[in-house]
């Protein structure tokens, strides 16, 4: 691994704090945790996971950047889907996870700007930091649309109108795979001076049936996310009427279960730096993976959901009307210059534009015709 920064000496202590609660539950465990549980206490235990501290974590200050960051292109041309559900069934929207708010802002203000506001700009964020940052923006931003914006903390009962959630599935806890002598085992944590991988029989027997279908090789390991599913068949639990869209990145099955993708899609990132290691500051980094689609579009099919796309981002964005966007744009000023680079990452094959998939659902709904990004180059056969 390439030389990490340093954190300073109060971050040090947090991730140290977490390390010793994380040990902690290691042995209360019989000196073995999953995994999923793991990432779980690494991300979300109270007070020190990565997204309950008070570490910054998205833009240039931050550890990534986010597509919303990048460009309000991107959140202006996601409010056209976002306008057509409100059109159609009235309503709310509903952010999961909404980061640094900047979405929020950028819907908020396009769909003002399109005559189509919801009554209500909900967000379901557990990180108190995170829903300050998310106030503060939105004030900046869009400060007379402010009252129309409440923060939850447990999901709606009886939700009309539409739901977003940008890379919120990547970051849910997962299961580690590791192929062994014909046998699936499952990887988990121990402790030996330190935390270590350590693999022990499957906590759940069935938890490998859905990787029946490909004939993978000993050595081989790989995630199965069955909380990023769960997640996804609850939210149509609690919809009455409405639209799902969640942009992420990620594969359809027979490419995310490739063969020579034999170690998994596993990353970290800290202060912008990539690496493969979720044992380097716990706390202070994030750890995600990359989403198999198709196992989401089954547990969404399942739970009720109607499938209405999936694309690729680029294609999602031009379908949506970014370079329409961008014709409105000045181009003597040099705003349209930044929009214009921002774009090439958004978009390009090598950046975003490839990586990045939009998978869209609806419920009792049916729109007059296809929603908004999905007529350009719909992948829904690839599922």
């Amino acid at each position: 691994m390439n030389q990490l920064p340093a954190p300073d000496s109060h971050q040090l202590a947090a991730s140290q704090a977490l390390v010793a609660s994380i040990r902690e539950r290691i042995h209360a465990a019989g000196g073995w945790l999953p995994f999923s549980d793991y990432m779980r206490l690494a991300l979300y235990e109270p007070n020190f996971g990565y997204y309950t501290g008070g570490s910054r974590k998205f833009g240039a200050a931050g550890d990534f950047v986010t597509a919303p960051e990048l460009s309000s292109l991107f959140g202006r041309s996601m409010a056209r889907p976002v306008a057509q559900v409100l059109a159609e069934v009235g309503g709310d929207v509903l952010e999961i996870g909404a980061g640094s708010g900047r979405l929020a802002a950028d819907l908020l203000a396009e769909l003002a700007a399109l005559g189509i506001l919801p009554a209500r700009y909900r967000i379901l964020e557990l990180s108190a930091e995170l829903m300050a940052r998310q106030r503060q923006t939105l004030a900046e931003a869009v400060p007379d649309l402010l009252g129309r914006v409440e923060w939850l903390s447990a999901l709606p009962n009886g939700f009309t109108g539409c739901m977003v959630g940008n890379e919120v599935l990547d970051a849910m806890p997962c299961a580690l795979l590791h192929k062994v002598a014909g046998e699936w085992l499952e990887r988990g944590v121990g402790w030996r001076d330190g935390l270590v991988w350590q693999d022990g029989p499957l906590a759940d027997p069935h938890i490998s049936d859905g990787l029946a279908a490909y004939d993978l090789p000993d050595g081989y390991l790989t995630e199965v996310q069955l909380e990023a599913q769960a997640f996804v068949a609850s939210l149509a639990d609690c919809v009455a009427q409405g639209a799902l869209i969640l942009p992420d990145y990620g594969f359809a099955a027979a490419e995310y279960y490739h063969p020579q993708r034999d170690q998994g899609t596993l990353m970290c990132h800290y202060r912008h730096h990539s690496h493969a290691d979720p044992f380097h500051l716990p706390g202070l980094e994030d750890i995600t993976t990359h989403v198999d689609f198709s196992a989401i579009w089954r547990a969404g099919s399942e739970a009720g959901w109607q499938l209405e796309g999936y694309t690729s981002q680029a294609s999602f964005l031009l379908d949506a009307g970014l370079l329409d966007l961008m014709r409105e744009m000045d181009v003597n000023d040099p705003a349209y210059f930044r929009a214009a680079a921002a774009v090439q990452k958004l978009m390009g094959p090598a950046e975003m534009g490839e990586l990045f998939k939009v998978i869209a659902f609806s419920r009792n709904m049916t729109l007059p015709g296809l929603l908004a990004g999905f007529g350009r180059d719909d992948r829904s056969g690839a599922l």
